[in-house]
C-alpha cells in the first residue's frame, strides 16, 4: 500500500508514519501538513491510498477529495479526524471518503482500515457516520423549509431580526407597530418549535447562505 500522510499536527504526523513504517504492506511515500502539499504529493506519486486530515491550513480533507476527484486519480482517500461536525462527515461521505477513522482509534483499527480499503473496500463505521448523516439531513431540511413554513411578513421581521434590529425598530422600519412585530415572532417561534432571537438569526443566515452550513 503506496501512502500518503496528512495532519497539521507535528506530533500526530510524525506518530502515523512511525506506525506505518512498522508494516512491512506499508510503503508511506510522503507526508504534509497541509492540504495543498498533500495534493501536490498525491499528483506527483499517485499512491493507493491518501491519509487525510479533515481539518487542515491551505485545503482541508475535503477539499483534498474533490480534487482528487476532479483530477480523475485513483487515490483513495481516507480521512482522519479527532472531532468532525455532523455537516463534516455527511460531505466526506458525498465526496467519496473510502475511510473516516478518528484519532482516538486504537493502531490495529487504523491498520484495519488500510488494509480493507486497499481491497476495495468502504470503512464508513456505521456508528458514527449514520447518525451524523440523520442530524446533518434534518438541519438541512430545517434550514429549507423556513421560507416555506413562515409568510412573507414573518419572514421579513425574522430577516431584520437577524440583521440584529429590535422589536421596537423592526416596527419602525415595517411602519408598523411593536405589539404587532411581537405577535409575528411568537407565530414564527411556534412554527420552529421554540428556539430565540439568536437561533432565528443563526437559521435565517443559513437559509440566505447555504454553503455557509459547511464550515466549522
Amino acid at each position: 500500500m503506496r501512502t500518503v500522510l496528512a495532519d497539521d499536527h507535528p506530533i500526530v504526523l510524525s506518530g502515523l508514519r512511525a506506525l506505518l513504517h512498522t508494516q512491512p504492506e506499508v510503503e508511506v511515500v510522503a507526508a504534509a501538513q497541509d492540504g495543498a502539499t498533500a495534493l501536490e504529493m498525491i499528483r506527483a506519486y499517485e499512491p493507493d491510498i491518501a491519509v487525510l486530515d479533515i481539518n487542515m491550513p491551505a485545503l482541508t480533507g475535503l477539499d483534498v477529495l474533490d480534487a482528487i476527484e476532479a483530477n480523475g486519480l485513483s487515490t483513495r482517500g481516507v480521512l482522519l479526524t479527532g472531532s468532525a461536525s455532523d455537516e463534516q462527515i455527511a460531505a466526506g461521505v458525498e465526496r467519496g471518503a473510502w475511510g473516516l477513522l478518528l484519532k482516538e482509534s486504537a493502531p490495529d483499527t487504523l491498520m484495519e482500515c488500510l488494509r480493507i480499503v486497499a481491497a476495495g473496500q468502504r470503512w464508513l463505521p456505521e456508528e458514527v457516520v449514520a447518525p451524523a448523516i440523520r442530524r446533518a439531513t434534518e438541519r438541512r431540511e430545517k434550514d429549507v423549509q423556513l421560507a416555506r413554513v413562515l409568510t412573507a411578513r414573518e419572514y421579513e421581521i425574522a430577516g431584520l431580526v437577524a440583521q440584529g434590529l429590535s422589536n421596537k425598530h423592526i416596527a419602525r422600519r415595517l411602519t408598523i407597530s411593536e405589539g404587532t412585530v411581537k405577535i409575528h415572532l411568537h407565530n414564527t417561534f411556534e412554527k420552529l418549535g421554540g428556539g430565540n432571537r439568536t437561533s432565528l438569526a443563526i437559521l435565517v443566515q443559513r437559509d440566505q447562505n447555504p454553503a455557509r452550513t459547511q464550515t466549522g
